[in-house]
């Protein structure tokens, strides 16, 4: 499953993997971006006996999907700074690791890196792309998936009345609360580019986001709930306003929709 958004540091992560919410957002991302992640593992040709790192799991739905497909010969290690939701982790190997501080974990060079809604987040963005650059086999790829709110930054594109008007407010609210953690709110726009100037050869890309699903409305219930104390500390929104805003969401009268995910990918050259 998706890694959620992380910085290299536990203190200055927005969403706290180790609340209850946490499980309901993994599921929600799962849900919403997984089949669209499979397909471009089969885009690039993941198989048999192949060597993947999974960077910023979270949790164990890709990890798990990857070791299925490249069976017993290959091997899958997954990584993440909070590894506590991939306690059960079967087919594949769960590691504690700071992809910006830390050196690749053993078992590369990889024919497949992947992190999904992890770059984005990450402090020094630049060193951990190289870390995972360098970790690629000589034709081996690396698909890099990251969000893009700035590029469309409604949770509901139709703001028809005032419940949409206040859904998109507090999301304004919470991309503030991103920025101020460091996050790079244009970053997924950037992946092309960032994997050509890697020096990665056959790049390519393209985006999806969901405009209504029933997970985007789990996702933007346990991401509020996460974090409204921060949103009412900032004083971003109120009490009242967050309370309306979730008694809308659970009447179901809401099309939420997600910031676009753009997905990346390209190989290392054979030298």
């Amino acid at each position: 499953m998706a890694r959620d958004a992380r910085s290299t540091r536990d203190e200055g992560y927005l969403l706290d993997n180790r609340q209850a919410e946490a499980g309901k957002r993994f599921t929600a991302l799962s849900a919403l971006f997984d089949p669209s992640t499979f397909r471009h593992f089969g885009t690039v040709g993941v198989g048999e006996g192949w060597r993947c790192w999974e960077v910023g799991a979270g949790g164990p739905t890709v990890p798990a999907w990857l070791a299925e497909r490249v069976g017993p010969a290959g091997h899958v290690v997954a990584t993440d700074i909070d590894t506590s939701w991939m306690r059960q982790a079967v087919g594949f190997e769960a590691l504690r690791h700071d992809v910006a501080a830390e050196p690749p974990p053993a078992g590369g060079p990889f024919d497949l890196i992947h992190a999904r809604l992890v770059l984005v987040h990450v402090a020094d963005r630049a060193k951990a792309l190289r870390s995972m650059t360098e970790a690629l086999r000589p034709g081996g790829w690396l698909v890099l998936e990251d969000a893009d709110p700035a590029l469309q930054p409604l949770i509901c594109p139709d703001e028809y009345g005032p419940r949409q008007e206040l859904a998109n407010r507090l999301r304004r609210g919470f991309r503030s609360l991103l920025k101020e953690r460091g996050a790079d709110l244009a970053y997924g726009r950037k992946l092309p580019r960032l994997l050509r100037e890697a020096g990665l050869a056959d790049v390519q890309a393209d985006a999806y986001f969901p405009i209504a699903s029933p997970a985007c409305t789990v996702l933007e219930e346990a991401t509020v709930r996460q974090v409204r104390d921060k949103l009412v500390a900032a004083k971003l929104a109120t009490d009242e306003e967050i309370d309306r805003h979730l008694a809308t969401i659970a009447a179901g009268g809401l099309d939420l929709a997600t910031s676009p995910m753009i997905s990346a990918w390209g190989r290392r050259p054979v030298v």
